[in-house]
């Protein structure tokens, strides 16, 4: 079970995760997360906190934001302050490990930076976060630029909606809005 779920449950996932190895394909504390190791590779120091907030981060499969880190990490280190967690979360993003999201509920929310660019569909109602991609958007936003006499170097699309009535919502999503994390669906490729 990854972190997030609550901290009862994320207490008795890691007090029965074997030491040095996987527990259901998660790494260990003992092992370093993917987060972990862009840090390392980023020359950044890591603490023994850094290493537990970059663990929980790297594990979750929403999109949370610093209050939910904060109670994630402090399920399996009861000593981290929030006031660690905000420097940490400011860090990784400055270093470009984090990226930071604004789904328009006031906070900010964040997810690993990669190389594979997607875009964001948030539900309003349900508070859901749908990713996806698509070839004609990309094709069209560089259309766009070129257009207007300039090369795109990059951009963020962050679409807002409620369901279709009548429309079932097809597929999971990552919640937002603090409910139990699940496996990430893989990103909806659109035709």
């Amino acid at each position: 079970m990854p972190f997030g779920y609550n901290e009862r449950q994320s207490q008795e996932w890691l007090a029965a995760a074997p030491a040095g190895g996987h527990l259901d394909g998660v790494p260990t504390a003992d092992m370093a997360s993917p987060l972990e190791e862009r840090c390392l590779a980023k020359g950044l120091k890591m603490t023994g906190q850094r290493r537990t907030i970059a663990r929980v981060l790297s594990e979750a499969r929403d999109h949370p934001d610093v209050e939910q880190v904060y109670r994630r990490a402090a399920a399996i280190d009861p000593k981290i302050s929030i006031a660690t967690v905000y420097r940490t979360v400011r860090l990784l993003e400055e270093a470009k490990i984090l990226e930071r999201h604004d789904f328009g509920d006031g906070r900010a929310r964040y997810e690993q930076a990669t190389t594979e660019h997607h875009d964001h569909l948030i539900d309003i109602e349900n508070k859901r976060v749908i990713e996806f991609t698509n070839d004609e958007i990309e094709t069209l936003q560089r259309a766009v630029a070129r257009k207007l006499g300039y090369e795109l170097t990059g951009h963020r699309l962050e679409l807002f909606g409620v369901p279709l009535r009548g429309k079932r919502v097809a597929g999971p999503a990552a919640p937002s809005n603090g409910g139990a994390p699940h496996a990430r669906p893989a990103r909806r490729r659109l035709p």
